[in-house]
């Protein structure tokens, strides 16, 4: 048992991985949650991808790259809700064209620069071992933050995530509440991109609130399963990059699509065996 538990008790940096990997882990099963019962998965690829430039000009420039991320995020934003509103194509259309533009300059800017080489890989992989305990703060912030839109906006979220129309009905500004998710979705990746990297903060969104979709129909509940899997995926993900002397970011996002898949699998043949037994029921 001590190859689960000396890694943490033997190095500071790795406490301070786990803790900060908790905190990206309940801010991402939070959003990402709404962001599948929304349907948002495109425009979550998008900004976890698109605040690429940002990023990159910021530390050209010699600011945080989290202000970079930042104002990466609000121009994927606000050009999105630009192009939507001020002609006739669809929003997918638009998160596209910003996608591949945003992506495309952050790699044009990135291939025009020598000094890239390591910022480079942090930016798209992260930093989770070398996370600084003023990372973790602003990491804890963020989450508070997204743990109270979260709770405050629980009923236009939830209305907005089924039906629509019924929020609307319900007197909630649908666009506004629409917005609010977005800007929730933007604070997790501008703040996560630090620990698992803009390539991997996708994975993370995704893949414990996926299978917390599959186990369960509440949104509680849903969010209650993709916390635990996503702290799962940490802490395993953490002690495989340790004894394996693996990249911490990679393996952290490859042991949630690991979980991902096992629940599905599990899923289906508890449902074929249902099947099968009211099949038999009946006959």
């Amino acid at each position: 048992m001590d190859w689960l538990i000396t890694p943490f008790t033997n190095n500071s940096f790795m406490v301070q991985a786990l803790v900060a990997g908790i905190l990206v882990s309940i801010a991402c099963a939070i959003a990402g949650t709404f962001m599948i019962l929304r349907g948002l998965a495109f425009i979550g690829d998008a900004l976890a991808h698109g605040v690429l430039p940002g990023i990159a000009v910021a530390i050209l420039v010699g600011f945080p790259g989290m202000i970079g991320a930042a104002i990466g995020a609000g121009i994927m934003i606000g050009g999105i809700t630009l192009i939507t509103q001020r002609s006739r194509l669809s929003s997918d259309t638009a998160i596209g064209l910003l996608f591949v533009g945003m992506l495309s300059l952050g790699v044009v800017i990135v291939s025009r620069s020598n000094s890239f080489s390591g910022d480079l890989t942090r930016i798209l992989f992260g930093e989770i071992l070398g996370i600084s305990f003023q990372s973790i703060l602003v990491q804890l912030v963020a989450t508070v933050v997204i743990i109270a839109i979260a709770i405050i906006c629980a009923r236009p979220f939830l209305l907005l995530s089924f039906d629509p129309e019924q929020a609307e009905v319900a007197g909630f500004p649908v666009r506004l509440y629409h917005n609010i998710m977005l800007f929730m979705i933007a604070i997790t990746v501008i703040v996560a991109f630090q620990t698992v990297g803009t390539l991997l903060v996708f994975g993370l969104l995704m893949a414990p609130a996926g299978a917390g979709a599959l186990l369960a129909r509440r949104i509680e509940a849903m969010m209650a399963w993709a916390i635990f899997f996503g702290v799962l995926s940490m802490y395993s993900g953490l002690l495989i990059s340790y004894h394996f002397n693996l990249a911490a970011g990679a393996a952290i996002i490859l042991v949630a699509i690991v979980i991902f898949f096992i629940v599905f699998v599990l899923q289906n043949v508890r449902h074929r065996r249902a099947v099968t037994v009211e099949g038999h029921k009946h006959v």
